[in-house]
């Protein structure tokens, strides 16, 4: 471990009511005590105690009134003698302190996370819930924050120790029968044995199903809504942000770049990408939009293939969508059926960009929609594994 110590700015950078630094490494009392002035040195403070004083500099200058909360080893955040430093948010006060304390040539500027490093590598924490810290702070939905907040509480470390701990137990009952296999004793039961590894196999197939809706969660989800001019995709997006987001006209062409907006609907972070409407067109800004459209279909996680009730189906343009993305992916809808409830066309939803009919069913199947794939997959392989064994110890191969 690293002897140096480190300090940096905790708190978001700007103009605010207050500011923390945070201080951290075997010089951080002294380094303090350097340029703080209160009833007693920090030195001498007991572990998780506050003291008020002032900041002073070499000229005996003062600088700010402060709060100095005390963390000592192994007690704190990283493990070590840490400080944290409260001043009054202004940018020109925090750097100054920061200035002072790395004049010292035993401190230096934090690299980005390393404090949450430092408590990984003291073994403060396990690699999961330092993930959890960063996901914690970049949290943008209800839903995101709860994820991150359970995985900061062990819930993931507590489950993979759990099977790490079923797994050595079975390793152990299996290097047992092969230590005695020549002596023809038998110290556990084969068939029991075999159930305890497929319920393992099925746990850990569980967990790794999970990580596609908890990416979902964390992440959010990128949407495309792709279809040819005026089938209401500009309609869609204002409709869903609640504002006039986009330029809607009856004039083909209109959208000729991609719009970008954000939105939480039901917990989850949706980024929505309006796309210019795809079609043979010899104007070239119009083109460069429809490349561009092309490569956000392929960067979605859900394309909305958006068609108009009064318009002949777009099978063509359909078929296009597959060289760039796959048909997993794809949500058929079908706007503007509040002009015709007689809708024969065989789509996944049916809503009304204009009323808001059926949208709400449309995100629905877009939180669905990036889970199915990876959770047949994990399925599959789950019982492709469990086959492969069950074929190995009818021919004698395992235990």
């Amino acid at each position: 471990m690293k002897e140096d110590t480190i300090v940096a700015l905790a708190t978001p950078a700007g103009v605010g009511a207050i500011s923390v630094i945070r201080v951290s490494g075997p010089q951080s009392f002294s380094a303090v005590d350097n340029i703080f002035c209160g009833k007693s040195k920090i030195e001498n403070a007991v572990t998780h105690t506050l003291h008020y004083g002032d900041i002073k500099n070499q000229d005996d200058e003062h600088i700010d009134d402060v709060l100095v909360s005390v963390f000592r080893a192994p007690n704190s955040y990283t493990g070590e003698d840490s400080i944290e430093i409260s001043t009054h948010g202004n940018p020109l006060v925090t750097q100054k302190v920061i200035e002072l304390l790395t004049a010292n040539s035993d401190i230096r500027l934090a690299e980005p996370g390393e404090f949450t490093k430092r408590a990984f590598l003291n073994n403060r924490i396990d690699l999961a819930k330092a993930e959890a810290v960063a996901d914690i702070i970049n949290s943008r939905t209800e839903a995101s924050f709860r994820g991150a907040r359970n995985q900061l509480d062990g819930l993931l470390s507590k489950k993979v120790n759990e099977l790490r701990s079923q797994l050595l137990n079975s390793s152990s009952f299996v290097e047992l029968e092969l230590d005695f296999i020549e002596e023809d004793i038998q110290f556990v039961n084969q068939d029991e044995l075999l159930k305890r590894i497929d319920s393992i196999i099925i746990e850990i197939d569980t967990l790794l199903e999970s990580y596609e809706f908890g990416r979902v969660i964390r992440d959010g989800v990128n949407v495309a809504i792709v279809g040819r001019p005026n089938v209401g995709k500009s309609s869609l997006l204002n409709y869903i942000l609640k504002e006039s987001r986009a330029i809607v006209s009856e004039i083909p062409g209109t959208t000729r770049d991609v719009i970008r907006e954000e939105v939480s609907i039901g917990g989850i972070l949706f980024r929505l990408f309006d796309t210019a409407g795809i079609r043979v067109s010899d104007d070239s800004i119009e083109k460069e939009g429809i490349i561009r459209s092309q490569g956000t279909v392929r960067a979605a996680d859900v394309v909305i293939f958006l068609e108009d009730v009064q318009q002949a189906e777009s099978n063509d343009l359909f078929i296009d969508l597959l060289n760039f993305t796959s048909s997993d992916k794809i949500i058929k809808v079908v706007n503007k059926i509040d002009l015709n409830k007689n809708l024969v066309k065989d789509v996944d939803v049916k809503i009304s960009a204009k009323t808001g009919e059926g949208i709400d069913l449309l995100f629905s199947c877009s939180k669905k929609k990036p889970l199915e794939t990876k959770a047949t997959q994990k399925k599959r392989r789950s019982l492709q594994t469990l086959d492969t064994i069950t074929a190995l110890r009818n021919q004698g191969k395992i235990l």
